[in-house]
């Protein structure tokens, strides 16, 4: 059997930097915590809290201690909070995801109702919009969009993990919305690379295996991606997860993961496979 890695998988930059922060700190020692998890990857939010990093919903009663950022961001007012309490702040907010948050906040200033293409239940969308001082949307498509009101000046971001198509659906139909449109293409281009890569491998072989967190809605996309093109695709998030019986009459399987994947999952999910295919050829 032969297994084809997507030629971009993985890690990306805003998350490797994140999770490179985190251990960084974790090797300080002392109180340390993140607010939410790091990244999307139950293994390695695991991996930190052995090391002693517990993750936090909220700040709660902490005092005192170490608290790293997510690579999603959090709100202004967890950040204010944060700043209020002096605690010692490790900021591992994705690069990206910084910068739609500040347009959204400079948007805002200008006088523009904001609108945010992205999954409202997301905690980069939930980060992002928190810094808007005004009129605020989220909308996850161009029919969503449809139902907003009419506006005088309009301005869109979007999640990073978004698709530029379903951002150009959301302007659209903002076109109809306002007289003054302005517009930041505040996608990731590590979203797209995944997905245009992860098309090109459903192509070519009998069996796609999508690695990476069932929280992961990059992930997710991935999946539903290579769906469309090879119905048989199995998400999964670690290498005992995989059945053998998935594998049966493949000849070429591709393996693709998440922005939130490390090598390591990667690696074990290949070794799996081989383990797999000896196995059955004895």
């Amino acid at each position: 059997m032969e297994i084809i890695l997507a030629k971009q998988a993985g890690f990306c930059f805003g998350v490797k930097r994140a999770t490179q922060m985190a251990f960084e700190a974790a090797d300080m020692g002392g109180q340390t915590f993140t607010l939410g998890p790091i990244i999307h990857s139950p293994q390695v939010v695991q991996k930190l809290e052995d090391m002693g990093v517990k993750v936090l919903n909220d700040l709660g009663e902490l005092d005192t201690g170490t608290i790293i950022i997510r690579s999603h961001g959090v709100t202004s007012g967890e950040l204010e909070e944060a700043v209020r309490k002096e605690l010692e702040i490790v900021d591992a907010t994705c690069p990206f995801v910084k910068k739609a948050q500040e347009h959204v906040q400079s948007l805002s200033c200008a006088g523009y109702d904001v609108v945010v293409v992205g999954d409202a239940d997301h905690p980069e969308v939930q980060g992002i919009v928190s810094y808007a001082m005004g009129k605020v949307y989220v909308v996850g498509s161009g029919d969503e969009a449809a139902k907003l009101p009419r506006m005088s000046k309009i301005g869109v971001v979007a999640q990073t993990t978004q698709s530029f198509e379903n951002l150009e659906d959301v302007v659209r139909q903002c076109l109809r919305r306002g007289s003054e449109l302005r517009v930041f293409h505040t996608i990731c281009d590590a979203t797209a690379v995944r997905q245009d890569a992860a098309k090109d491998l459903a192509k070519q072989v009998d069996c796609v295996i999508v690695i990476g967190g069932f929280n992961s809605g990059n992930t997710k996309r991935l999946a539903e991606v290579c769906s469309e093109i090879q119905v048989r695709t199995h998400h999964i998030e670690t290498a005992d997860q995989l059945l053998p019986e998935w594998l049966e009459g493949v000849a070429r399987v591709g393996v693709t993961a998440g922005a939130s994947t490390p090598k390591w999952i990667i690696d074990e999910v290949i070794e799996m496979i081989e383990q797999i295919d000896k196995d059955k050829n004895g």
